[in-house]
């Protein structure tokens, strides 16, 4: 899609406008993105017409770019990933100032943020001094990043309306369908009194097939939970009726599996700054949740890896050497308990590569 699609650039607009609350998760997610990439430089970029704005940043101080000197332009207009091993190769980066002054970048690899009805609105993209390339994983993990990024981002745009509705819905009888079923979230506006105020056809459904329970305004979260996760629930929601807003991932175990959610509840005010109830909102996680385990058991597998590499290898290759050294001040002549000491380190070495290469599948 052309970057300067008017549909395009209304998606751009709404989080531009957008003030997030979960700055501390963004931040955490660039963090993350340079860390396991290797790079110094990572950055949460929107794109509209003209300016790219670093909402989120590390290792630069830039806060906007032209978007005639962006790398992302690009990724815009063709591309879901982008990468870039060298960009002085590139004859599209190689007069970019990016390039040829400060910060003076040779890697670049971004991924687009793509809105839930598929909208390129900007990047999660990771920079370096060094030409270099990504590895599969890392390219994985930058896509499942860039989604977990944009959930976030239409999360809190949800949670932006819903706050604007609050005090017109409940002049209104709490009329919310049209915006609540605008997002695969789950919403509910819950009362005073824990009350259902409002609630989407995602919420209706989970809890109709996990619950057994049929949604209507006006059923209490009591009459929704049985009582180990009602007596859950009631902190949570007391804790945001404080003030205090509560954000956690949890996993529900079903009959025959689990989903992984993130949970967001925070208070509603009315005009007086009153808390007049709470919004509870809920995206599905569970991907990104088997993602991280098969990244965590893989570097558990490398690190199992490296420790036969330094240190259990050692040992029979140090063998072997040491008896070509013997056998070559020999002329190359060799008793019965040599060769047998060979053949132990031989084996050795052998079943430390098996073990290697067990590892590896």
């Amino acid at each position: 899609m052309p970057y300067n699609d008017p549909r395009r650039l209304q998606a751009v607009q709404r989080f531009l406008q957008l003030d997030i609350n979960r700055k501390a998760e963004m931040q955490e997610m660039v963090e993350l993105a340079a860390s396991l990439c290797d790079t110094p430089v990572a950055m949460i970029t929107l794109l509209d017409e003209r300016t790219e704005y670093i909402r989120f940043r590390r290792g630069i101080e830039i806060q906007e770019l032209l978007r005639e000197d962006t790398f992302s332009q690009y990724l815009i207009e063709e591309d879901n990933l982008l990468i870039i091993p060298d960009a002085l190769q590139d004859p599209r980066f190689a007069h970019n100032k990016m390039v040829l002054s400060e910060p003076r970048i040779r890697f670049y690899a971004g991924c687009s943020l793509i809105t839930h009805d598929g909208y390129s609105v900007g990047s999660l993209c990771i920079m370096g001094q060094v030409s270099k390339e990504l590895a599969e994983p890392q390219r994985h993990l930058l896509g499942m990043m860039a989604k977990r990024i944009v959930e976030i981002m239409e999360m809190e745009f949800s949670l932006s309306i819903v706050k604007n509705q609050f005090v017109k819905a409940k002049d209104s009888d709490y009329k919310l369908q049209a915006f609540l079923e605008s997002t695969g979230t789950i919403h509910m506006v819950i009362g005073k009194e824990m009350e259902v105020i409002a609630f989407n056809q995602n919420a209706a459904d989970f809890i109709g097939k996990n619950n057994k329970v049929l949604m209507y305004v006006g059923i209490t979260m009591a009459q929704i939970l049985d009582e180990e996760h009602l007596e859950d629930f009631v902190v949570e929601y007391q804790k945001t009726m404080a003030g205090d807003p509560v954000f956690y991932e949890r996993e529900v175990k079903h009959e025959n599996d689990s989903t992984w959610w993130s949970v967001a509840l925070e208070p509603g005010y009315n005009a007086d700054g009153e808390i007049i109830g709470i919004y509870y909102n809920a995206t599905n996680i569970t991907e990104k949740k088997v993602h991280e385990k098969e990244m965590m058991d893989k570097n558990e597998r490398l690190m199992k890896i490296a420790h036969i590499q330094s240190h259990e290898l050692r040992k029979p290759v140090a063998s072997i050497l040491g008896l070509m050294e013997l056998f070559k001040h020999c002329d190359y002549t060799a008793g019965r308990e040599e060769l047998m000491v060979l053949e132990r380190a031989t084996n050795e070495l052998d079943t430390r590569i098996r073990a290697i290469v067990f590892l590896t599948e």
